[in-house]
């Protein structure tokens, strides 16, 4: 069963398949100042030198998360909500608006209207579509795999599913949970074969009791499922947050702490998590798309990791993966990408090691000593049957 945290929640405690939020909303931000405290973030990531190439426009980011307030200014004309995913009664009503939801729509796509917030794609369109709600415990939810017959939906395979089929390009979850669930794999493949970027957050367990003893944090899923690109959160510094979880699933860092992001009815407030950090990189993703709209999901992943900045000295981390994106450099990587073919033609005449080639196998045949054997033993049986025969029927007369 799945079920929300609430959005200040930094850390998920619940244990099992329970769906957290991985952000928190920190304290609020002056809106004629918001421009001037998000220019680290858009600096760590490179974003106006990006934004000579793209600004995102074509592209749609669909947010899974908590609904996105769609009034907000800086997204106003750019969101489309779709129906509440969470409901047992499939598309059943409308989810309330969340303040995370809404955070994380501005960090990719805020239009910086009237200056107020910029993301990563300001020009890129945001599709909400909701599986939490931060106020509400409990909803009446269906069970994931009932275990018995064909598996069921849940609120998170059922919102990749419709994100993949109303023309997502990119699709940005702030969000995680403990446990994996095999139609949640199902809706991440389907999504990942039709060419969607998907990107998760790895979760913020790091500074938790367990990750201590262990020395590792738990994995959080879609983030830890193979082909999504698992965010970490770094710090201004560039150093990995103390909270962000750290296990094989990071493939990349991004600013997670004291981001400026939009709140419902028009304010700022900074955010701290890994749910930030995914989002940027989400935007980011959709810039590559949106010049890059063939690329497929692997060379994403690959234009982000293969540019980063700050790479470990191992070259990668549990921390922070391969380091930290770097906006402009991965668009000009992706667009060296877009000349890689998965197959090269190969000469008939090549083959392995020196010398001539073997000749060609010949055709198979008919065997001539298996013939003669075949032939054989059919003469000496019809000689046998014709002397039983013959015996036969001479003792038939004398009786």
């Amino acid at each position: 069963m799945l079920r929300a945290v609430g959005a200040c929640a930094r850390r998920a405690t619940a244990v099992g398949a329970v769906l957290v939020l991985a952000g928190l909303l920190a304290g609020p931000v002056r809106a004629d100042d918001v421009r001037g405290r998000q220019r680290w973030v858009l600096d760590a990531l490179d974003t106006e030198q990006a934004w000579k190439v793209t600004r995102g426009a074509g592209v749609t980011v669909a947010v899974i998360d908590s609904a996105v307030d769609s009034t907000v200014p800086v997204l106003k004309g750019k969101v489309t909500v779709a129906p509440d995913m969470r409901s047992s009664v499939f598309y059943d009503g409308s989810a309330p608006i969340g303040e995370h939801g809404t955070a994380m729509a501005s960090l990719i796509a805020g239009s910086g209207h009237n200056g107020g917030l910029l993301g990563v794609a300001p020009e890129a369109r945001i599709l909400s579509i909701p599986v939490i709600s931060e106020a509400e415990a409990n909803y009446n939810l269906i069970e994931p795999d009932g275990g018995l017959g064909m598996p069921e939906e849940s609120p998170l395979s059922r919102a990749l599913h419709y994100a993949t089929d109303h023309g997502a390009k990119v699709i940005s979850m702030s969000l995680g949970e403990y446990a994996t669930q095999r139609v949640d794999r199902q809706a991440v493949a389907y999504a990942l074969a039709r060419g969607v970027v998907l990107v998760a957050a790895v979760g913020n367990d790091g500074d938790s009791e367990s990750a201590r003893r262990l020395g590792t944090s738990y994995w959080s899923f879609p983030a830890g499922y193979a082909g999504v690109i698992g965010v970490g959160a770094v710090d201004r510094q560039g150093k990995p947050a103390g909270f962000s979880s750290d296990n094989l699933s990071v493939l990349v860092g991004a600013p997670g702490v004291g981001v400026p992001a939009a709140t419902p009815g028009g304010g700022y407030q900074d955010v701290e998590g890994s749910s930030a950090s995914t989002a940027l990189v989400a935007g980011a993703a959709a810039l590559i798309k949106a010049k890059y709209p063939n690329l497929s999901p692997e060379l994403v992943a690959r234009a982000l990791t293969s540019t980063t900045r700050g790479k470990p000295a191992a070259h990668y981390d549990h921390k922070v993966g391969f380091g930290v994106v770097d906006v402009a450099a991965a668009l000009t990587r992706a667009g060296e990408l877009t000349s890689y073919r998965s197959s090269l033609a190969v000469r008939g005449d090549l083959h392995f090691g020196d010398g001539t080639a073997a000749p060609p196998p010949t055709p198979p045949g008919p065997d001539p000593m298996r013939l003669w054997i075949y032939g054989a033993g059919v003469l000496l049986g019809l000689i046998g049957f014709g002397a039983a025969v013959v015996v036969l029927t001479r003792r038939s007369e004398r009786q």
